[in-house]
């Protein structure tokens, strides 16, 4: 089946985040209602794309793996559609270290499994973003949480989508798992 797109993004090879960042620039360039073509090989790109396009304010119209390729279909919308929100509460990788220890905190990694696997925060719970919608019912939300990923953009649609649950407490912690220093183990400890 061939698709009308009016570009293609050649994001093939690429770790989150650069899809996105790859794809935020390119539909600057685009005219509202034009469809861009985002070709990628990260299997967690699917849900960051959907999770992307919904906090921009344009339209994830679908995706389709040919051979391996996951060719994402991203409509932009006009300018009084797209206003890019982002979760006012954040916390730095400092103020996480502290509420390790809280009883009362509960850490979640919105990572894909595979990166949770390799490099986690001890008490984190892995839950990516792309299950969040299906697991959020796993989370108490009488607890305070803390949504990490590697560098703070995929936690904040998470914080997002929570807060729009009735979620209280819940803070994107910035800069993630790039910058965190703390202790960290993999299933293979």
């Amino acid at each position: 089946m061939d698709m009308k797109t009016n570009a293609t993004l050649d994001a093939k090879g690429l770790a989150c985040p650069m899809p996105i960042v790859k794809t935020k620039k390119s539909m600057k360039d685009m005219e509202p209602g034009q469809v861009l073509e985002v070709q990628a090989t990260d299997k967690g790109s699917t849900a960051d794309l959907q999770a992307w396009t919904k906090s921009a304010g344009h339209q994830y119209l679908g995706t389709i793996e040919e051979d391996g390729i996951l060719k994402h279909y991203v409509r932009k919308s006009s300018d009084e559609e797209a206003v890019e929100t982002t979760h006012p509460d954040v916390v730095n990788n400092e103020e996480l270290e502290a509420a390790r220890s809280n009883p009362d905190s509960v850490i979640v990694d919105v990572r894909e499994s595979a990166e949770y696997a390799f490099h986690h925060i001890p008490e984190a719970v892995s839950i990516p973003l792309g299950e969040l919608d299906d697991r959020a019912d796993e989370l108490d939300k009488n607890k305070t949480l803390y949504m990490v990923c590697r560098t703070g953009s995929r936690s904040d649609l998470a914080a997002q989508n929570l807060t729009s649950k009735g979620f209280g407490a819940v803070y994107n912690v910035v800069p993630g798992m790039s910058g965190w220093n703390g202790e960290t183990k993999s299933l293979n400890q």
